[in-house]
């Protein structure tokens, strides 16, 4: 068992979906835009078939981006990445931010450890989860203030306005989001 991360092919798929339906475009429309058929189309958007270089040009050209754009939001096939805690961390009180996640993915987790910028509001495109690992915080969003402890958590929906502070002294919070290069769709029927 190693600490290291398999290169595996990436899948591209998901990824061109997301950009298409994101403009709000048919598979037709893309094929025409492309010269690509669409049955062609569709195996790509299912993984099902692997677009050669000059295919993936031909639509990110069509879908008004890039292909490295679409390679960087594809989904790995398969990857495992252990990222360690960093050596002599632990009693460190200067404030810090570590990345829990490397590399372009759909998922984005930090670390934060000690003080906050209190003053320093966020508003983030996608949905986002703090939770509280050790210490104390206290969050304003949406004109209102919680104050959470160690254990707790706070779901904050894309779009929401916030700031945070540490209230006591070696606080760490964990902050797990959608990342924001994924084109998060609100289900506005709930």
């Amino acid at each position: 068992m190693g600490d290291h991360k398999e290169q595996q092919p990436v899948r591209v798929g998901a990824a061109v979906r997301r950009r298409r339906r994101a403009l709000q475009l048919t598979l037709a429309v893309v094929a025409e835009r492309s010269g690509l058929s669409v049955p062609f189309l569709s195996q790509v958007e299912n993984d099902r078939a692997r677009p050669s270089r000059t295919s993936l040009e031909k639509l990110a050209d069509a879908l008004r981006t890039t292909a490295v754009e679409l390679l960087a939001a594809a989904d790995p096939a398969a990857s495992v990445d252990v990222v360690r805690a960093e050596p002599g961390a632990e009693g460190d009180l200067e404030p810090r931010t570590r990345a829990l996640v490397r590399g372009h993915h759909q998922l984005h987790a930090s670390e934060f450890t000690g003080d906050h910028e209190a003053g320093r509001e966020f508003q983030h495109r996608n949905d986002e989860l703090m939770y509280v690992a050790d210490g104390a915080v206290e969050i304003e969003a949406e004109g209102r203030a919680y104050r959470l402890g160690r254990g707790d958590t706070l779901y904050l929906t894309g779009g929401v306005r916030h700031r945070w502070r540490a209230t006591v002294p070696d606080t760490r919070v964990i902050v797990v989001a959608v990342a924001e290069h994924i084109e998060a769709v609100q289900d506005r029927s709930r």
